[in-house]
């Protein structure tokens, strides 16, 4: 699964909405105690409201980064954390933003996992319950770029923009992260 930034003008289809839920829903976690909740914004009104609240591509010039009004995702996913449920929250939401966009990869939908969110905004918009905490928004749809991995230059992790305005994403080398093998 690649990070996607610019998508075609089109609802995402509920039987994608559908997997994501279920793949969410049947995510390992913690003594299976699945705090880990979802709030869908699929109406183009709700949608609307939360583009101004969430922050495109860091290392990119906002001119570069920034979806153009004809790029914008049509659907967002608030991951969202219940804290009366204990345990290791953070390992929990993590498997599952990765169950979720890899079911919405599977049926053609990328994602943008965005963690520069403006959360009291966003936590008054969605009308977040007390004992709710927001995580992440995902950005989704049917993306128009490409996005493609290459190997790092330099040491930078920074990504950047190709000619085509494709998405070129550096990773470290097998070697670099496999410290040994026993």
């Amino acid at each position: 699964r690649r990070t996607y930034r610019r998508f075609a003008q089109k609802p995402v289809s509920q039987d994608v909405v559908d997997d994501m839920v279920e793949a969410l829903r049947l995510s390992s976690c913690g003594a299976n105690r699945q705090a880990v909740k979802l709030v869908v914004v699929q109406s183009p009104e709700m949608v609307k409201k939360v583009h101004p609240l969430v922050k495109w591509a860091a290392y990119l010039p906002p001119e570069q980064g920034t979806p153009k009004a004809d790029e914008l995702p049509t659907f967002y996913a608030a991951v969202v954390q219940d804290t009366a449920i204990p345990g290791d929250l953070a390992t929990d939401t993590g498997i599952a933003l990765a169950n979720m966009t890899l079911a919405a990869w599977d049926k053609g939908v990328g994602s943008c996992i965005m963690g520069a969110i403006d959360r009291p905004a966003l936590t008054r918009l969605l009308a977040l319950p007390d004992g709710v905490r927001l995580c992440y928004m995902v950005a989704l749809g049917y993306p128009t770029h490409a996005s493609k991995l290459v190997e790092m230059q330099d040491g930078s992790v920074k990504y950047y923009l190709d000619e085509n305005r494709g998405y070129c994403v550096p990773k470290r080398s097998m070697d670099e992260v496999l410290l040994k093998t026993l």
